[in-house]
């Protein structure tokens, strides 16, 4: 089990604290399995800074890819990705 911290911006950092958003999407430039904590830590963007508030969440899932051969090239440079999480 590792811990891993990473910037969120004030907007998404409400949503996970008020259980609304229970996903992150992330470039994959780190390592991340089960078990791990995600450090979710609060960025203000405007200030530059850490605001000092910061969540830390257990790790149920992770997926990593490259593979987009389910989409074409031109239907992701048109109509982008979308994740959706659910319960």
């Amino acid at each position: 089990m590792r811990r891993i911290e990473k910037k969120t911006i004030p907007e998404l950092f409400e949503k996970v604290l008020n259980g609304e958003k229970n996903f992150d999407l992330r470039i994959a430039e780190f390592g991340c399995e089960v078990g791990d904590i995600l450090v979710l830590r609060e960025w203000d963007p405007e200030m530059n800074e850490y605001t000092g508030r910061q969540l830390e969440k257990t790790v149920t899932f992770v997926m990593k890819t490259k593979d987009l051969k389910f989409w074409s090239q031109e239907d992701i440079d048109e109509l982008g990705f979308m994740v959706m999480s659910f319960k």
